[in-house]
């Protein structure tokens, strides 16, 4: 980049802008910091893989999500589809309009969306989880906007894990800000996200990501090429019209026209979680009973109090934090 062409800019004046723009939350992480860091070394997504020249800086944007949505106890409605698909189309937004802001100050910027997945890495199988191509939770840790809880979703002190992530990278020369080190979670001596979990997907600090994604997707691709197939196999051409004409395949035409329900699904873990500013004033009385529970998660919860920092608990501690002293 051609300094003379660059405007004097802050991390200050960044973050009061990616609010003015719609943000509710703006954080800004060390780029280098990240890719020294990869929160899965195995399979490192990092900013300096997505670009040589503007990954010097990840803004984190976060959207709140609207309470009224969480206070539906069914995990699979889709008036909560819609409200989450919506935050997300105000997100995306945000992000382009920020990116178009640093660029007339001077500096290149490019999104990172929080549904986009690298189409190289998918290998013919739908039911396959496939990792977006930076994690936004991790980057929103390293930008100073929370914590990871016990299901590895991102905690914030406003508004617990009921946010929208969006990032931007860019080469803006802006400060970055410093990452909490102890823990919004209380681990399993709180537990409601395990206890709440329609699938029963979450364990000790982590969670089974491609179970996860038949309710966080429900109308995805993986829904979308079964019910294909399933046409397909059908002998009886009026049965496929039947099929055709289903509620199933109405719900997928939905979630086509939208992506409410195939870019976003299942938040139940967010709901229940009692972490944040807005669970005392706006959810507790419709949300303090978890009538998903059953003795078989206590139990299991009762075993990882007995090693709440496991294995899988070192592996993520940079971004979970010390847990706090019951």
């Amino acid at each position: 980049m051609v300094s003379i062409y660059e405007s004097p800019i802050t991390s200050e004046e960044v973050k009061s802008k990616g609010k003015e723009l719609g943000a509710d939350l703006v954080g800004i992480a060390d780029g280098s910091v990240m890719n020294e860091n990869p929160p899965y070394p195995e399979d490192p997504r990092r900013p300096c893989d997505i670009s040589d020249y503007d990954a010097d800086r990840v803004i984190v944007l976060a959207k709140r999500l609207n309470l009224g949505s969480s206070r539906i106890k069914d995990w699979d409605q889709r008036h909560k589809y819609y409200n989450d698909e919506l935050a997300i189309t105000a997100l995306e937004e945000t992000a382009l309009e920020l990116v178009l802001w640093l660029e007339d100050k001077g500096y290149p910027a490019l999104i990172i969306p929080p549904t986009h997945v690298d189409p190289w890495r998918y290998d013919g199988n739908p039911e396959k989880h496939l990792s977006p191509l930076l994690s936004l939770e991790h980057a929103a840790v390293e930008a100073g906007l929370g914590t990871l809880g016990l299901n590895l979703q991102l905690l914030t002190p406003e508004f617990g894990p009921r946010i929208m992530l969006s990032a931007l990278l860019t080469s803006a020369p802006v400060d970055a800000d410093k990452k909490n080190e102890v823990a919004l979670c209380k681990g399993p001596s709180c537990g409601r996200c395990l206890s709440a979990c329609p699938g029963d997907v979450i364990t000790d600090w982590d969670r089974d990501w491609q179970r996860c994604d038949e309710y966080r997707n429900p109308y995805g691709f993986n829904k979308l090429t079964q019910f294909l197939g399933e046409v397909i196999d059908q002998t009886s051409p009026k049965e496929q019209k039947s099929m055709i004409r289903s509620e199933d395949s109405f719900n997928l035409w939905q979630s086509i026209l939208r992506g409410a329900g195939a870019v976003n699904g299942c938040r139940r873990c967010q709901d229940v979680c009692p972490v944040g500013e807005d669970y005392e004033s706006m959810l507790k009385d419709a949300l303090d009973e978890i009538p998903e529970d059953t003795p078989q998660k206590q139990s299991r919860l009762n075993k990882i109090m007995d090693n709440p920092l496991s294995k899988n608990y070192d592996t993520q501690s940079r971004w979970i934090g010390s847990l706090p002293e019951e």
